[in-house]
Formats: C-alpha cells, sequence, structure tokens
C-alpha cells in the first residue's frame, strides 16, 4: 500500500509541476486570488498539496520586516497547517488529518522571466505559500463532496484550480468563493 501512495503522490507531483510550468510560461507571475490545488485519493488516504500566492494569505509577499508582519506570517502558517478547518470532505468519510507541511518561500525563476518581470514589477517579490496535508478516510467511498472554508479563513483569495486524482481517473475543477464547494459523485 506505501509503494502505491509513492507511486501515486510521485504522479500527482509530476503532474503538478508540469501544469506549473507550463502557467509560469503562460502567464509569468503568479495571479493574486488564484491558487492551485492537487488532491490525490487513493485506498484510505488522501493528500492534498496547495500552492498560493502569499499576498492572499497574509496580504504581502516580501519577507516580513515588522513585529506585525512576522506574528502575521506565524499566524498565517497556523490557519494553513489546519486542513480540515480549510478543506472539509463529507463528514461521512470520516477523515482525520494526519500530516501538514506549510512553508513560505519566493518563487524561482529563470533568467529569461526575470529579465520580462523586472520591467513589469520592478522591485516586487512574488513569494508563495505551499502546504502538504495527509488524510486517512475511513470510508473514502463516501468521499462524495468537499467544502472550503478556505476562503472564509483568507478573505483576499478567490479562487483554487483544483486537480483530483482518484480510483475512477483525473478531474479538473475551478472551486471559487461564490461556490466554495466540490461535488465529487462519481469520482469514488
Amino acid at each position: 500500500m506505501v509503494r502505491h501512495i509513492v507511486v501515486l503522490s510521485s504522479a500527482l507531483i509530476c503532474i503538478a509541476f508540469s501544469a506549473s510550468a507550463e502557467e509560469h510560461r503562460q502567464l509569468g507571475a503568479h495571479i493574486h486570488g488564484h491558487g492551485r490545488l492537487n488532491i490525490a485519493i487513493e485506498d484510505k488516504t488522501m493528500s492534498i498539496e496547495l500552492e498560493v500566492p502569499a499576498a492572499d494569505i497574509v496580504g504581502f509577499e516580501h519577507e516580513p520586516e515588522t513585529p506585525e508582519q512576522k506574528a502575521v506570517l506565524e499566524d498565517a502558517k497556523a490557519k494553513l497547517a489546519a486542513g480540515l478547518s480549510l478543506f472539509t470532505p463529507a463528514p461521512a468519510a470520516g477523515c482525520v488529518q494526519k500530516m501538514a507541511g506549510v512553508k513560505a518561500e519566493a518563487e524561482h525563476e529563470d533568467a529569461e522571466h526575470e529579465e520580462e518581470h523586472e520591467a513589469h514589477d520592478a522591485g516586487h517579490q512574488h513569494s508563495e505559500f505551499h502546504a502538504e496535508y495527509a488524510f486517512e478516510c475511513p470510508s473514502p467511498s463516501q468521499l462524495t463532496s468537499m467544502t472550503f472554508d478556505y476562503f472564509k479563513v483568507f478573505p483576499k483569495a478567490e479562487e483554487l484550480d483544483t486537480s483530483l486524482i482518484s480510483p475512477k481517473g483525473q478531474a479538473s475543477f475551478e472551486v471559487k468563493r461564490d461556490k466554495p464547494s466540490l461535488d465529487l459523485s462519481g469520482m469514488m
């Protein structure tokens, strides 16, 4: 089972990085208000990966400079670590969070894009939050929906481009502030 999770997670990461690279080529810098969410479900394990602009989470993208900004950053990390308060699967699935990893980091841009952005974003740093979660779901067949309180917790967030890999295939969704839920019927 662990081997299957590793293979599935690796596939999800490859898809996510491929999509991320394509988006970077097309869009350059990230778009404020828009994040990416990848969900992989195998057996009784649900893995989630979130990438979102720092401005959506803390309101700034530079390194925190004041004690207040440092406190905002730490508070944001704590909120992001509480995965079930952000992404709530159908209660009947019985999901329990087993792991969370949160980090904030500057986007890495290659030299070609760096020159493009210098003219556009003179002096502007692009930073993102990356969060990874693992959940154990004793009744995975009951994973028929997910609600997103993420948008209540982080009011500057507007949309999550969501990719899902489940036993029945792969799908893409847009979850938005004005429709903060995901129907997973037929995916399990």
